[in-house]
């Protein structure tokens, strides 16, 4: 399965996170749920718009982003220490973890950094 024909990123929906095709449910709250031990079959109950092949293509998504993090063909500069989450997002804000270990402050709604 190719999760790029399911998963989908849109500035304007969710501040451009990841979220099923056609829908706002954003695939931290597929995986939130897998992790706290919900069955596939709950979370289509508790979102009837989801199909068992979109939580498969949010399993995808993670894997691949999993295996990227930590790869020097993914164009990323810097690595994310393993504990540390690489944002905590409030609203159009960001705080970005660096390999300098410290904090940077990005607000979505001012344009380029």
């Amino acid at each position: 399965m190719d999760w790029r024909e399911r998963i989908t990123t849109d500035p304007d929906i969710c501040h451009g996170k990841a979220c099923v095709r056609g829908t706002r449910i954003m695939v931290s709250v597929i995986l939130d749920n897998l992790a706290t031990g919900h069955k596939p079959e709950d979370i289509i109950k508790n979102y009837p718009s989801l199909t068992t092949e979109a939580i498969q293509a949010a399993i995808a998504y993670a894997a691949d982003l999993a295996r990227e993090r930590g790869s020097a063909a993914t164009g990323m500069t810097t690595a994310l220490p393993p504990h540390s989450p690489p944002a905590i997002c409030y609203g159009d804000s960001e705080w970005l973890w660096s390999s300098t270990e410290k904090f940077s402050f990005r607000y979505g709604g001012m344009g380029e950094m």
